[in-house]
């Protein structure tokens, strides 16, 4: 197979489709590769498969960089709003479920299926099975490699990387981008699994076994960040939102620091219903606030020998020590679950090598990168999608 075109696009994920509805409906001759069978892969799986596409509340803060200035242009170039009103446009319904975040009612499908008739309708060229080994540039840029069983030869003006980055491997991620990043002289800041649940080996990993599946609202600390979402406990330690969104502020061998009431000072609840109500146990009064297995299993690890004792016969520095505990519980992971279940890759090309407006390296004329592949990542919640609906159009705009 031998193409030339105007743009070529690496990735047909989020960020390359937006950049290729973007630089088709200039007029750009677009072909998008894509390595694996099918398109969109990540989009599919996305928001437990209805694709939290983007976030109502979308500011620069909800982004991490070694350079948090640089997301600002593309993100206000296209907003939430544009992309908001592009889904609107092709009637998909859809739902504000927390915090801003918006997900699609009926499927992922739909938020695919309308970026590959944009692509169709701007003229886009997409081809699946193509495994690029080699991108060398002279007067334009040519990759090399295979499609399917065949040696394949392209060319074009334009190259846009748009690969994504380590994570959910089985998805098709890979470190292909870094690797053609550095090829032509970039800076590739280093790499770590983000949005990702937390293992732990020590005792308190039987806890987490027998707690797997149970739920609660907390806020989370670490590294002097705080998010009040839920945790979930599972098997291997901890997950749920407010876990996933405290692994991108983490850093290893730090302690977490967790508020099991976090609208209650629990000091003044436990020494005021010591005064009024001085015949409950503490399993019934923390009852009443916390899911019952939960209790069971602190009973037995915070106050076993207070177990049977009304408040009345607990004095209050054994009180305050165990509301402490309520308001401050210290756990130091034994590390992340890794890129098998990260949905971001936290790191990645130096934006301080990039144009903040086009995309476009600052090494290489009319090479870009977009998306997940650059040192910007996102909250939980559709701020990655909108980086890349936003990364994507930026360059598309630019792309020669």
């Amino acid at each position: 197979m031998s193409k030339s075109s105007d743009v070529i696009i690496l990735g047909a994920g989020a960020a390359g489709l937006m950049c290729a509805i973007t630089a088709a409906s200039r007029g750009r001759k677009v072909l998008v590769l894509e390595k694996s069978s099918k398109i969109g892969k990540k989009i599919l799986m996305s928001g437990g498969g209805r694709c939290n596409f983007t976030n109502l509340y979308v500011e620069p803060d909800n982004f991490l960089s070694a350079n948090p200035h640089f997301c600002k242009s593309a993100l206000s170039r296209y907003t939430q709003w544009d992309f908001i009103a592009l889904v609107n446009r092709h009637g998909i319904a859809y739902h504000e479920k927390t915090l801003g975040q918006l997900f699609c009612d009926n499927s992922s499908k739909d938020i695919l299926n309308m970026l590959t008739k944009e692509c169709s309708l701007a003229g886009v060229e997409i081809i699946t099975q193509v495994d690029i080994e080699t991108v060398t540039r002279d007067q334009s840029f040519k990759l090399q490699g295979k499609y399917k069983d065949n040696t394949c030869l392209l060319t074009c003006e334009s190259l846009v990387v748009a690969t994504g980055g380590l994570s959910i491997p089985s998805l098709g991620g890979s470190d292909f981008g870094y690797r053609i990043a550095e090829q032509f002289g970039h800076t590739v800041l280093p790499l770590r699994a983000g949005l990702v649940p937390f293992t732990f080996t020590d005792s308190f990993k039987l806890l987490s076994e027998k707690l797997s599946g149970v739920s609660v609202p907390v806020i989370i600390t670490a590294n002097n960040q705080s998010f009040t979402e839920s945790l979930l406990f599972s098997h291997r330690g901890l997950s749920g939102p407010a876990v996933l969104q405290i692994s991108n502020y983490w850093q290893e061998g730090e302690t977490l620091v967790i508020n099991l009431l976090p609208d209650i000072n629990a000091t003044d609840l436990l020494l005021s219903k010591k005064s009024s109500q001085p015949k409950i146990l503490l399993r019934s009064l923390l009852g009443k606030l916390l899911p019952k297995n939960l209790i069971l299993e602190l009973e037995t690890l915070w106050w076993p020998d207070l177990a049977e004792k009304p408040l009345a016969e607990v004095n209050d520095q054994q009180l305050r020590q165990l509301a402490k505990q309520l308001n401050a519980w210290q756990l130091k992971p034994a590390g992340t679950e890794g890129y098998r279940t990260a949905e971001v890759t936290l790191g990645g090309i130096d934006s301080n090598e990039l144009s903040s407006k086009t995309m476009m390296s600052n090494k290489v004329d009319d090479l870009y990168f977009v998306g997940e592949v650059i040192d910007v990542t996102g909250q939980l919640g559709g701020f990655n999608f909108q980086w890349a609906w936003s990364s994507g159009y930026a360059a598309g705009i630019a792309v020669q």
